[in-house]
């Protein structure tokens, strides 16, 4: 028995074996923590995350943390030149009379391309995305606009009040892999920061507007919902260090307060400042007490000279094109 603690002790080149294979898990572990840690810190996860420079008084949406919209009808785009797929939100009366999207959808048709999407690839195509342009898109809807410019590289900041868009944006985002690109603030783009009664149309939330008459000349929803929006300045938001190429608005008769509250981003010398697109439809703007001279006025005074008439938007530029 003497020798016995011989046999029972465990032999040191064991001990040290059985050390080295903990030192080597741990080590596995750190590296693999800290590999999940730099990914995460280089892929943002929110998308304000990637826009770190914004200054804004509010805070921009952030898509991850926003319950998943439901149902999700998504598609790509027909006969744009940049594909890129949008999330419809009007589903039309289901299940007898679905929108006529959804109807193409199950014929293995693309949506029927947005009029926007195309003006605003025509208007980017051969402008340099790569050197930081901007695209501003003021009532975005569910992104038709974003989106089409997105795709084409450019960067995008995106205001939608609307919380239902607001998701159908956000599956957007994820559709066409552009988180790095698109941030979006769920405000109405106005003239001061503040809160403003907003009237939602349930059923055409495209057609929602702070002006309740406005709200229901292009279509007589069944419901009606009133709540209240943060506003916020174009230019509270958008940095002067950024060169901004377009700026689409489309709110329904509110063109001229949005106007107003980016007076700095359109006082740019010519050369820097943006092409505007905005909906001039007289009847959306008297509901807004507001009138499409009254716009071309404010707009000359800050040195856009040359407006054109397409349709019901006008496009505006400080040199004739």
């Amino acid at each position: 028995m003497a020798n016995a603690w011989r046999r029972d002790r465990t032999p040191n080149f064991l001990l040290s074996s059985r050390h080295l294979l903990l030192l080597l898990s741990a080590s596995l572990l750190l590296l693999v923590f800290f590999f999940l840690l730099s990914n995460r810190t280089s892929n943002p996860t929110t998308l304000a995350d990637s826009l770190t420079f914004f200054t804004s008084p509010i805070a921009p949406f952030d898509c991850l943390a926003s319950p998943q919209a439901h149902p999700v009808v998504a598609n790509l785009v027909e006969g744009v030149k940049h594909p890129f797929l949008y999330s419809l939100s009007d589903f039309g009366s289901l299940p007898d009379k679905p929108h006529k999207n959804i109807v193409r959808m199950l014929k293995g048709k693309p949506f029927r391309k947005p009029d926007i999407s195309v003006t605003v690839q025509s208007l980017l195509e051969g402008k340099n995305s790569g050197g930081g342009g901007w695209v501003v898109d003021v009532g975005a809807n569910v992104g038709m606009a974003t989106f089409a410019a997105a795709v084409m590289g450019f960067r995008v900041v995106a205001f939608e009040p609307v919380f239902e868009n607001l998701q159908k944006i956000c599956e957007g985002v994820f559709f066409n892999r552009v988180g790095d690109r698109v941030t979006v603030f769920g405000a109405a783009a106005s003239d001061r920061v503040g809160n403003i009664t907003f009237h939602k149309l349930v059923g055409r939330l495209d057609n929602s507007a702070v002006s309740a008459s406005g709200a229901r000349l292009a279509f007589k929803s069944n419901e009606e919902v009133e709540v209240q929006v943060r506003t916020v300045p174009l230019d509270e938001v958008v940095p002067e260090s950024q060169p901004v190429v377009l700026v689409k608005i489309d709110v329904q008769g509110w063109e001229l307060h949005v106007l107003k509250g980016a007076k700095r981003l359109l006082s740019r010398k010519a050369g820097d400042a943006p092409y505007v697109i905005y909906e001039e439809d007289e009847r959306l703007l008297q509901a807004s007490n507001t009138s499409a001279t009254e716009i071309r006025d404010y707009l000359r005074s800050v040195g856009y000279l040359h407006c054109t008439q397409h349709g019901t938007d006008a496009h505006c530029t400080k040199s004739a094109r």
